[in-house]
C-alpha cells in the first residue's frame, strides 16, 4: 500500500469518527467511497490553483440540524475585500443524469433509484441556512456562496443541470469544466491561509431561529419561507410534483412523510400550504390535535381567510370525494379508526379517518411519526395509510426525513432518548435488548438532572428571566381535578411539599392560567404543569420533565407501572381497553414526545428514587441556572 493511499484511509476513517460522534450515524461504504474519490478530485484542485491553504470543512453540520451536513465548506480570505469568503461545496461522483419526468428541480442519478432533488437546490438550502444562523457571517451573508462539482460528469450531461443552477444563482461544474473551476476558486479565495476564517465560523455561534409559529406566518404572508434542507427539499418537491402528476393524469396520489420529531414535517407542511395556496389551489392543513390546531388558527392564521386553512381530521367525515385539492395532514400518527364529534352528526362516520382523509383529497398528503401515538385508537401507521391509497387505487409514495430538528438540532440527544426508552432507530420500532447510554454531551444541547422539582422549577425559571420559553410537564401520574368554586385550579401534581396544578382543562382562561389549547404559548403557562395532549406537537426553548411512577427504572432498564398511571384512557382505570403490550408502548411514546419539545435544553426529574439514581448514572450534567 502506498503512503497516499494509506493517508487517504487514515482520512476517511477519522471522518467517520466524527461523523458518529456528531449525528449518532455509523458511515456507509457508498459514503465512505464518495469521500476517497471525491475529495481528492477537489483537493487536487485547489492545490492547482495554488489555494491549498484554503481550509476545507468535511461534512459541515447544518446549524439547527446537525444531522444534516455539507459535503464541504470551503473557508478563506476573500480574493477582492480580504475579509472572509465560505463556499458551500457539493461533490458528486455521477457521470449521468435526467430529469424526473420533465422536472427540473428533480433528477435521477441512477434508474434503479428514486428522483433526488437537484443538487442545486440542495447546496441553495445549505448556503441560506449558513448565511441565516450562523453568527460568523451575521453581518455580511452575502460571504456565503455555493457550487456543485460533479468531477465525472461529461459535458453533454452537466448541461442538463445549468438551468436551475443559474436561477438559483449556484455555480456547477463538471469533468470537462476542471479549468474553469480552477478560475472560479482563485476569484473567490486569496492565495492566503484560510484557518483564522474557519475558526471563526466554526466558533462564531448559532443565532436563535425564530419562533416556528411566527415564522409560519411570514411564510403564510409570503414575507419570508422556511429553509428546506435534503430530505426536506425531496420531501416538498415530491408533493408539488404529485399535484402536477395528479391534474395531468387524473389520477389520486398518496403522499407520506414521515420522521422523527423536529425532522422538519411542520416546517414542509406550512411551506406547502403557502406555496399551494399561492397557486390558487385548494388546500387545507388538519390536525387530530385540538391544542396544535388551535395554536396554530391564532397564532399563524390571524385573520377569518386565512383560518379557514386549518382544520380537524374529523372534519373530512362526510366530505364528497376530491372535494380539496391538496389535504395536508400534519401528525398523521394521531388518526383514528372513526370520527365522532360532539353535537354534531353531520360530521360523524365509522370509517378510518385515514379513509375519509383520502377520499376528500385529490392528493392526500401524511405527515406522521409512529413513535408518537400516544393514546388508544391512535393508528395513524405509514401500513394503514398505505392500506387505505391501495383501496382508492391511488399512486403512494413515501419520504422518509432523517434527522433532528428540535433539541438543538442534536440527533446525538434524540438516539440517547431512543435508547433510554427502549425504542428503536426506526419508526414504530423496538430495542428493548439495547441498554440506555450515558449521555456524553453536544454543544447545542444541554440535558440537567435536577435533584427535586423546586430545582427544576428554579432552573426554568432563571430561563424564562433570561427571555427564553419554558415549561414543566409530566407523565400522567396524579389526578386532575375540575376547577374550585372560586375558579381557582387544584394544585394536583404533589411531589412533597412542592405542588402544582395540571394546565387547565377549559378553552377559556381559567385565572392568570391560559386555555388549555394555548397553554405551550401563552403568558401564564409556566405556572402550572402541561400533559402530554397539551404538549404534543408544539415547542419552547427549554423543557422540564417529571417522569412519573408510570416509567421506572429496575435492573438497568426502564419499565412501566400501569399501577401509577392516572389517564383515564390509559392507565389502571382502563386495563380491559387497552392490553399491557400497548400500554407499555403507548407510555414509551409519550416521555418520547415530552422529552423531545425542547430546543435548547432539558430539564429532568424523577418521582421514584431508584430512577433519578439511575439517570444520575446516565448524565453527567453541570447545572445552568
Amino acid at each position: 500500500m502506498s503512503q497516499e493511499s494509506a493517508a487517504e484511509k487514515a482520512i476517511v476513517e477519522r471522518l467517520a469518527r466524527n461523523l458518529k460522534k456528531v449525528s449518532g450515524r455509523t458511515a456507509t461504504a457508498a459514503q465512505k467511497r464518495a469521500w476517497r474519490n471525491s475529495l481528492t478530485a477537489l483537493a487536487g484542485t485547489l492545490v492547482d490553483a495554488g489555494l491549498g491553504q484554503v481550509e476545507a470543512l468535511v461534512e459541515f453540520p447544518m446549524p439547527h440540524l446537525k444531522s444534516s451536513q455539507a459535503d464541504v465548506v470551503l473557508a478563506g480570505v476573500d480574493a477582492y475585500t480580504g475579509g472572509d469568503v465560505f463556499v458551500v461545496v457539493e461533490l458528486k461522483q455521477h457521470e449521468r443524469v435526467e430529469y424526473y419526468e420533465s422536472d427540473d428541480t428533480q433528477v435521477i442519478w441512477d434508474p434503479r433509484h428514486g428522483p433526488k432533488p437537484h443538487p442545486a437546490l440542495q447546496v441553495e438550502g445549505y448556503r441560506d441556512q449558513i448565511a441565516k444562523f450562523c453568527g460568523a457571517v451575521e453581518n455580511h451573508p452575502e460571504s456565503v456562496r455555493g457550487l456543485v462539482y460533479l468531477h465525472n460528469m461529461p459535458r453533454h450531461q452537466i448541461s442538463k443541470l445549468t438551468g436551475l443552477a443559474l436561477e438559483k444563482n449556484v455555480s456547477l461544474f463538471g469533468q470537462s469544466e476542471r479549468g474553469d473551476l480552477i478560475r472560479f476558486l482563485q476569484g473567490q479565495f486569496a492565495a492566503e491561509p484560510g484557518a483564522a476564517a474557519a475558526d471563526r465560523l466554526l466558533s462564531g455561534g448559532v443565532r436563535l431561529r425564530r419562533d416556528l409559529l411566527e415564522q409560519a406566518w411570514e411564510t403564510l404572508k409570503g414575507r419570508d419561507r422556511f429553509v428546506l434542507l435534503d430530505r426536506q427539499i425531496e420531501a416538498y418537491r415530491t408533493v408539488l410534483h404529485a399535484v402536477d402528476e395528479a391534474y395531468r393524469s387524473d389520477s389520486k396520489q398518496v403522499v407520506i412523510i414521515s420522521g422523527g420529531p423536529g425532522s422538519g414535517k411542520s416546517a414542509i407542511a406550512l411551506s406547502l400550504l403557502a406555496d399551494l395556496a399561492r397557486q390558487g389551489r385548494k388546500v387545507q392543513h388538519a390536525t387530530g390535535s385540538r391544542a396544535f390546531t388551535e395554536t396554530l388558527r391564532r397564532h399563524v392564521a390571524r385573520d377569518g381567510d386565512t383560518k379557514k386553512l386549518f382544520h380537524y381530521f374529523a372534519d373530512y367525515a362526510q366530505t364528497p370525494k376530491n372535494e380539496i385539492d391538496v389535504l395536508i395532514a400534519d401528525e398523521a400518527h394521531r388518526a383514528r379508526t372513526k370520527s365522532f364529534v360532539r353535537f354534531h352528526p353531520d360530521k360523524q362516520s365509522d370509517r378510518h379517518q385515514i379513509d375519509t382523509m383520502i377520499n376528500a383529497a385529490r392528493v392526500p398528503v401524511f405527515l406522521l411519526d409512529e413513535n408518537q401515538a400516544v393514546k388508544p385508537g391512535e393508528t395513524g401507521t405509514i401500513a394503514t395509510i398505505k392500506s387505505y391509497a391501495q383501496k382508492h387505487s391511488a399512486v403512494f409514495h413515501h419520504v422518509p426525513l432523517a434527522g433532528q430538528w428540535r433539541c438543538g438540532g442534536s440527533a446525538v440527544y434524540d438516539h440517547w432518548v431512543r435508547m433510554l426508552l427502549g425504542l428503536g432507530e426506526e419508526e414504530g420500532a423496538w430495542n428493548h435488548d439495547e441498554p440506555p447510554i450515558p449521555w456524553e454531551g453536544d454543544p447545542g444541547f444541554d440535558i440537567i438532572l435536577a435533584e427535586s422539582p423546586q430545582e427544576m422549577e428554579d432552573i426554568l425559571r432563571s430561563k424564562l428571566e433570561d427571555s427564553w420559553s419554558a415549561r414543566i410537564t409530566a407523565g400522567y401520574c396524579w389526578p386532575w381535578s375540575d376547577p374550585l368554586p372560586d375558579k381557582s385550579l387544584v394544585p394536583d401534581v404533589r411531589i412533597g411539599e412542592w405542588e402544582r396544578p395540571w394546565n387547565a382543562k377549559s378553552k377559556s382562561r381559567v385565572g392568570e392560567a391560559p386555555p388549555s389549547d394555548l397553554w405551550a404559548t401563552r403568558d401564564g403557562g409556566f405556572d402550572q404543569v402541561g400533559c402530554i395532549y397539551t404538549a404534543q406537537g408544539l415547542e419552547y426553548d427549554w423543557a422540564g420533565v417529571i417522569i412519573g411512577e408510570d416509567l421506572i427504572a429496575r435492573d438497568d432498564r426502564l419499565v412501566t407501572c400501569r399501577e401509577a398511571n392516572q389517564d383515564p384512557k390509559l392507565g389502571r382505570r382502563s386495563p380491559r381497553s387497552v392490553p399491557q403490550v400497548e400500554f407499555d408502548r403507548l407510555v414509551r411514546n409519550v416521555y418520547k414526545v415530552l422529552l423531545t419539545r425542547g430546543l435548547r435544553g432539558m430539564v429532568i426529574y424523577a418521582v421514584d428514587a431508584e430512577t433519578q439514581a439511575f439517570l444520575g448514572k446516565l448524565i453527567n450534567s453541570t447545572k445552568q441556572t
